[in-house]
């Protein structure tokens, strides 16, 4: 059978289907090892004789590794193919998964949970998107797809306390990093249908010095963030001693494009405004589902002295309002235009957060919660996937593996920073006031995720992906 005559093949309904269970399995998995060591807080922190900050580190650095490491991943796509990047990321983040598991003490748990599935989601995720992008071409189906894909990253985000807290309260926090490790265990066995569209091209140099600069200035950047309540001197000069290192990044791509070599990044990514704002909004977005996850739940469990399972029941709300929209998502796109969708979704998750401020505050109910947090899932579930699709459908083909995994990046960072600015000021008090504070905070960056949506341009998703050059020969 001819190149063409497979791609073709990968392309039928059946075939895309197929495809597209393991690629939104995957990056539920990812988004629940993100959540769902919120409600294990307390069993964590007394098991391993830690603190709950203890925790927070480890939580915060799983998601700084994603977000450091996600652009040079994204990058390797190019050079050793999309498929197989996919199934070597899926391996490590296994092993990462199983030694979490058998964990004696925080170190081991940051190594496996925090390390180990950190670089294995580094590498999984940005084939992810960058093959639903080349497989579906039109926008209704892309739509689709990445409603799929998001609503799955949403649902296991929202949902990880609730099946955490399940699996925490029935067996032992343990079995939930054994539960991931099965779920990684399927993906595999579904990933046989996976035919990547481009052919990798082992001759694509890799930029090391860049893949360098640019996750170590991220470090720093949120090391610094979490440095806020210890010392603020340490706070300033990480972040000073991140933005200089970044800006050595910038200098470092651009200087290999003048030679005419091939940077980590390409500095055109950042050129386009309409890009550039999707990815401001994705940044927001993520580090208010992640920031209001956290806060919530030590909240309950630390004030309230809730346990993992009540916890998780009390995140139900927000894993049904992501399930509902984000299902919706094709049926919206061809209703109303990207930016409209995103704008309503900043709209409906600050009015969420307002909710939880007003209502909560001296309600002894813990479905308090619930309204709030119903807002936030069906505001996050409006408008991750048009923000997904306006950053991704802005580049050709040939870009597709650089703007993923900026992209994927720039999500991670805004989980990274929700979970350390929120936490951050949570843990420094762990009272109704520090929450109070923690709330405000990521309502008034839901103001600025909220500017950045209205900025958008007025009119349809410019440039669409075409279909790849050998499809048509």
């Amino acid at each position: 059978m001819s190149e063409a005559d497979a791609a073709g093949r990968a392309r039928t309904p059946s075939t895309l289907r197929g495809v597209l269970v393991p690629l939104a399995l995957a990056q539920f998995i990812c988004s629940f090892a993100g959540s769902n060591m919120n409600v294990m807080i307390n069993d964590i922190s007394t098991d391993l004789d830690t603190s709950v900050q203890g925790v927070q580190v480890a939580i915060t650095i799983f998601l700084l590794v994603m977000a450091a490491l996600m652009i040079p991943g994204g990058k390797l796509t190019d050079r050793y193919g999309r498929k197989r990047c996919f199934l070597a990321g899926l391996a490590v983040y296994a092993v990462g998964a199983l030694l979490s598991a058998a964990a004696p003490n925080l170190g081991v748990l940051i190594l496996g949970n925090s390390i180990l599935e950190g670089v294995g989601t580094a590498l999984l995720i940005p084939p992810v998107y960058i093959l639903a992008t080349l497989l579906f071409t039109e926008v209704a189906s892309r739509a689709r797809a990445f409603g799929a894909i998001m609503a799955l990253g949403g649902i296991g985000a929202a949902a990880g306390p609730l099946i955490g807290g399940l699996i925490t309260s029935g067996i032992g926090w343990r079995a939930a990093f054994v539960f991931q490790a099965l779920v990684i265990a399927l993906i595999i066995m579904l990933s046989r249908r996976i035919h990547d569209p481009v052919p990798p091209d082992p001759t694509r140099p890799f930029d090391t010095v860049g893949a360098i600069l640019s996750a170590v200035g991220l470090i720093l950047i949120v090391m610094g963030i979490l440095a806020a309540d210890n010392n603020v001197w340490l706070m300033i000069g990480l972040l000073v001693l991140g933005a200089v290192v970044l800006l050595l990044f910038f200098r470092s791509i651009r200087a290999k494009e003048q030679a005419g070599e091939e940077p980590l990044l390409s500095t055109s990514v950042f050129r386009d405004r309409t890009s550039n704002l999707g990815l401001a909004t994705q940044n927001i977005q993520w580090l208010l589902l992640m920031g209001t996850s956290f806060t919530v739940a030590a909240y309950l469990q630390v004030v309230r002295e809730y346990n993992a399972i009540q916890t998780g029941v009390i995140f139900t709300a927000a894993t049904l309002g992501l399930l509902v929209s984000s299902l919706a998502a094709e049926r919206l796109a061809k209703r109303h235009p990207q930016r409209t969708l995103i704008v309503t979704g900043f709209v409906v998750t600050i009015a969420g957060i307002a909710v939880l401020l007003a209502t909560v505050s001296g309600s002894p109910s813990a479905w308090a919660f619930a309204p709030g947090l119903l807002l936030i899932g069906l505001g996050l579930g409006v408008m991750l996937t048009p923000s997904v699709n306006v950053v991704q459908s802005s580049f050709s083909e040939e870009r597709q593996g650089e703007i993923s995994g900026l992209s994927r990046s720039v999500s991670n960072l805004g989980s990274s920073l929700g979970t350390a600015v929120a936490g951050t000021i949570l843990v420094s008090g762990l009272t109704t006031h520090a929450y109070a504070a923690a709330m405000t905070t990521l309502a008034v960056l839901g103001l600025v995720g909220l500017a950045a949506a209205l900025s958008l341009p007025h009119g349809p998703v410019s440039g669409t992906t075409p279909p790849p050059s050998h499809e048509a020969a």
